[in-house]
C-alpha cells in the first residue's frame, strides 16, 4: 500500500470512529440525563442518529477502496448507498428546518413554546421528516433504474453519488437531471428559506432585548443550531451547486467529502463545546464513574 494510501486510510479511519463514538456519546447523554428530555435535545438526538447513518453508508466502502487501491460494488449495492445518502439527507434538511422553528417558538413565543412544542408534535415532526425523506429518496432512485449503462462501469469517485450514476449512463439523462432540479425546490430551497425567515424573526426579538446579558443569553440557545446549518448548506452547495465546469475530479471528491464526512465529524464538536447543558452533563457523567474506575484498579 503507498503511503498516500495508508494516510488516507488512517485519516478516514479515525474521522468515522471519533464521528460514531461523538454521536453515540451524544445520544447517550440525551437518553439518560434527565434535564435533557426536552424539544432541542431530541431533535439533536434525531440528528446523532442521522450523522451515524450518513457515515457509516459512505466511510466502511471508502476505507475498503483506499485499502484494496481498486476496489467493486455491485449494481444494487451502489444504488443502496446512493438511496441512504440521498434519504439521510433529504432527512437531515427537514430536521435542521424543524430545529429552527423550535428555536423560533422558544425565543419569539416563549410564553407559548411549552403548549405548542409537545412531545407528540416533536415525534409527528420527525415522523413526517422521516417518511418524506425516504418517500422523496425513491424518485431519483426509480428514475436511475431505468437508465441503460452500456460502457465501462467504472465509479471515478469514492462513493456512488448521482452524478458518476448518470456519467456512466449511455442513455437520455434529461429527465433525471430535470427532476432532481426540480426537487431541489422542495428538499433544499423551500426549507432553506424557513430558516432564514425564522432566524430574521430570531434576531428581531434578540434585538429587542435591553440587557446585553440577555440578548447574549438567547442568542447562545441558537448559535449551535446556525453553525450547523451553516456548515450543513455551505458543503452542500460546495458539493452540488457549484458549477462544475474546470474542476478537477479530486476538488469534487474533495467536495463531497466535506458533506458526506466532515459535517457529520464536526456536529458533536460544536454541540457539545458550544452547549452549557451537554457540558455540564459530560462533566456529571465523568464525576458518577470515575469512583467506578479506580475501584476497578
Amino acid at each position: 500500500m503507498a503511503i498516500y494510501n495508508l494516510l488516507l486510510f488512517t485519516l478516514v479511519l479515525i474521522i468515522y470512529m471519533v464521528t460514531i463514538c461523538g454521536n453515540l456519546l451524544i445520544i447517550m447523554l440525551i437518553y439518560y440525563s434527565k434535564t435533557l428530555h426536552s424539544p432541542m435535545y431530541f431533535f439533536l438526538y434525531q440528528l446523532s442518529i442521522s450523522d451515524i447513518l450518513l457515515i457509516t453508508d459512505i466511510a466502511p466502502n471508502m476505507l475498503n477502496i483506499v485499502l484494496q487501491e481498486t476496489s467493486s460494488i455491485s449494481y444494487f449495492g451502489c444504488i443502496t448507498q446512493y438511496y441512504v445518502l440521498g434519504s439521510t439527507g433529504t432527512f437531515e434538511c427537514f430536521l435542521l428546518t424543524v430545529m429552527s422553528y423550535d428555536r423560533y417558538l422558544a425565543i419569539c413565543s416563549p410564553l407559548h413554546y411549552t403548549s405548542i412544542m409537545k412531545q407528540t408534535l416533536c415525534i409527528q415532526l420527525v415522523l413526517a421528516s422521516w417518511i418524506f425523506s425516504c418517500s422523496v429518496g425513491l424518485i431519483p432512485i426509480l428514475e436511475v433504474c431505468q437508465l441503460e449503462f452500456c460502457g465501462p462501469n467504472v465509479i471515478d469517485y469514492l462513493f456512488c453519488d448521482l452524478t458518476p450514476l448518470v456519467e456512466l449512463s449511455c442513455s437520455d439523462t434529461s429527465r433525471v437531471q430535470m427532476e432532481i432540479t426540480l426537487l431541489c425546490v422542495p428538499v433544499l430551497i423551500f426549507p432553506f428559506l424557513v430558516i432564514v425567515v425564522s432566524y430574521i424573526y430570531i434576531v428581531l426579538s434578540i434585538l429587542k432585548i435591553s440587557s446585553f446579558s440577555g440578548r447574549l443569553k438567547s442568542f447562545s440557545t441558537c448559535s449551535s443550531h446556525l453553525t450547523v446549518v451553516f456548515i450543513f448548506y455551505g458543503t452542500l452547495i460546495a458539493a452540488y451547486m457549484i458549477p462544475k465546469e474546470g474542476q478537477s475530479r479530486t476538488i469534487s471528491k474533495i467536495m463531497s467529502l466535506l458533506y458526506t464526512v466532515f459535517t457529520p465529524f464536526v456536529n458533536p464538536f460544536i454541540y457539545s463545546l458550544r452547549n452549557k447543558e451537554i457540558k455540564d452533563n459530560l462533566k456529571m457523567l465523568y464525576i458518577n464513574k470515575r469512583p467506578f474506575i479506580q475501584n476497578l484498579w
